[in-house]
């Protein structure tokens, strides 16, 4: 019996192909808006659509039109936030009814975002209003029509299609703001597309960064070595490219994005700058770990903005992230504070933009070279700390101070930590003497016997560990045969003779007890596809030959189902790798 493949809705399609001619648009994709489906009876069968107050656009389902006049749709209710028409900060009146604008408002609203759509052609007005359009702006035409009334022809369709909002989530998003970087946009692209010599805003511009980077070199010692070691690339396509609304940076290039059309002053240029220089000195990129990246970076941005304010490093600018309830957390308790409200902050902006993270995962460019950059950061935020001090700077945050001297001291290597892991779970046996073995290995007196070491005559359990070893071809030999290597000899150091071991890949192979030293020989890489794990954990722990405190190690590249694992248990994985899933025991990465 054949299944029919259903059918694509071809008025839904022209809503997205509507909805893709505008959010491509330089003016409004600054917005980074989202377009769904009204629910059922959530519009009325005369509304088009309408624009949250946190900038979500939600259409009719059952209205059909084509893509040209969804386009004017969308961009009419995009103008209205970029007007600022649903700030109540400015004086957008209330309906009875609640948060929407009263009629008179809304038709004078209206009548102004037509003006502009006239103006830029785009897409096509479902029921045009009349060509002579009054001129007055919104407050005073909506003063004059609340008096005599608003003109029937000027009255728009359906109810009103924005919400008037909370000030606090309009002083967070501010569209103004947002509208006026996508007016300079648009202006940038224009003059690109009719060839016009461009002002000097491309390419490494001399502008206020500059003199508030050199500001840090000369009086700042604290991050003067950081500010030394970075480049500052002042270039508007790249910017527009990137999505970058004032700053970004890149810790691995050693360098610094900022959109030369951001206008701000030297003081805010010092704080925007030290706020991406402790961003890749504290290496949030590599520590973000399974986390959020956007989340971990907005938590970061609370956490980095608290500090700079506390030290008085230049001037915030306005609508940056800054909580003084979150002063003095660390940027892991904050992030944990601030998951719980997905919805609002994935609205909230960083130095990049709305919903962008300004720590650039991979970097435009790259710097070249062989420098580690763990080892320049941290040399240089240490060499700053210590400057800091002994000129007596000023006041230093109790946080950042912990941060450059958890900086300081750099993690154990996984050997280390593997040993350590034995430690904690396998003692050696201690040999007692006893001259039923004599000795006569001193050299001072090799004719008098002395008592040799024994081993314990009763019969003891002897310790062991499960190893569930990933065997699939995407394995790294090397690293696999170094990881064995360890294993063997730390196990041997610690009087375990032998270890229970399940290869796995496609499939649980059960290799039973192997001595720790002939593991390496017995094992065969084979490349048979996905590796799934969980059955040779549960192999182990079924055993009744396999002690119910044995712990178990996981070596493995991290491309494997997930695992649950209900007692004592570590992962060797290669540098670089992430497990599927949040491990519950530690981690030990192979370098």
């Amino acid at each position: 019996m054949s299944r029919r493949k259903a059918k694509a809705d071809p008025w839904r399609a022209e809503v997205h192909k509507g909805w893709n001619a505008v959010s491509r648009q330089p003016l409004f994709r600054v917005f980074h808006s989202y377009l769904t489906e009204a629910e059922d009876g959530e519009l009325a069968n005369d509304t088009w659509a309408i624009v949250t107050d946190d900038g979500d656009v939600r259409h009719h389902p059952k209205r059909r039109a084509p893509a040209e006049e969804w386009s004017w749709v969308f961009a009419h209710l995009l103008l209205h936030l970029g007007f600022g028409h649903a700030d109540p900060r400015g004086c957008a009146p209330k309906d009875v009814d609640g948060d929407r604008p009263d009629p008179a408002y809304h038709a004078a609203c209206c009548v102004a975002v037509e003006r502009f759509l006239r103006t830029l052609k785009l897409g096509r007005c479902p029921a045009p209003l009349p060509g002579d359009l009054p001129e007055h702006d919104e407050v005073a035409l909506s003063e004059r029509w609340r008096r005599l009334g608003v003109p029937a022809r000027f009255r728009p369709l359906g109810r009103p299609d924005f919400h008037i909002g909370s000030a606090k989530l309009a002083e967070d998003l501010d569209f103004q703001r947002t509208f006026a970087i996508g007016i300079a946009e648009a202006a940038t692209t224009a003059l690109d597309r009719a060839g016009e010599p461009r002002t000097p805003v491309e390419g490494h511009v001399k502008g206020p960064w500059d003199v508030a980077l050199r500001w840090f070199v000369s009086s700042y010692p604290l991050l003067g070595a950081l500010a030394a070691g970075m480049k500052i690339v002042s270039d508007a396509e790249l910017a527009r490219g990137w999505d970058i609304s004032i700053a970004a940076v890149s810790a691995e290039a050693g360098e610094i994005y900022v959109n030369p059309l951001a206008h701000h002053s030297e003081p805010e240029w010092r704080f925007v700058l030290a706020h991406e220089m402790l961003h890749a000195a504290l290496r949030h990129g590599e520590r973000c770990g399974l986390r959020d990246p956007y989340l971990w970076n907005v938590a970061c941005d609370y956490v980095i903005n608290g500090w700079l304010v506390e030290m008085g490093v230049g001037e915030m600018p306005e609508g940056l992230l800054f909580d003084q309830s979150l002063s003095g957390l660390s940027a892991e308790a904050v992030y944990d504070r601030i998951a719980t409200d997905l919805r609002r902050i994935r609205k909230l902006a960083t130095l990049r933009g709305r919903g962008l993270g300004d720590v650039l995962d991979r970097p435009p460019r790259r710097a070249g070279g062989y420098v580690d950059l763990d080892d320049y950061y941290r040399n240089a935020l240490c060499t700053g700390l210590a400057y800091h001090q002994s000129s007596g700077r000023g006041f230093l945050p109790a946080g950042l101070e912990q941060e450059i001297r958890a900086l300081d001291q750099p993690p154990l290597p996984w050997d280390a930590q593997l040993a350590r892991w034995f430690d904690e779970h396998f003692q050696p046996e201690e040999r007692r003497r006893s001259y039923a073995r004599a000795s006569r290995r001193q050299a001072s007196s090799p004719d008098i016997p002395r008592p040799g070491r024994i081993r314990p005559e009763e019969v003891v359990r002897r310790p062991t560990f499960g190893v569930v070893l990933d065997t699939s071809g995407s394995m790294d030999v090397k690293l696999l045969g170094k990881a064995l290597g360890a294993i063997a000899s730390y196990a041997a150091a610690r009087d375990v003779p032998r270890a229970r071991v399940v290869f796995c890949d496609a499939t649980a192979y059960d290799a039973g007890y192997l001595p720790v030293e002939e593991i390496a020989g017995k094992v065969r890489v084979r490349g048979r596809g996905g590796t799934i794990l969980q059955p040779g954990v549960k192999l182990l722990e079924q055993a009744g030959d396999f002690p119910p405190d044995g712990p178990i190690l996981v070596i493995t590249d991290g491309q494997c189902d997930v695992l649950r694992i209900r007692r004592e248990h570590a992962f060797l994985v290669p540098q670089g790798a992430s497990l599927p899933f949040r491990a519950r025991g530690p981690v030990f990465f192979l370098k």
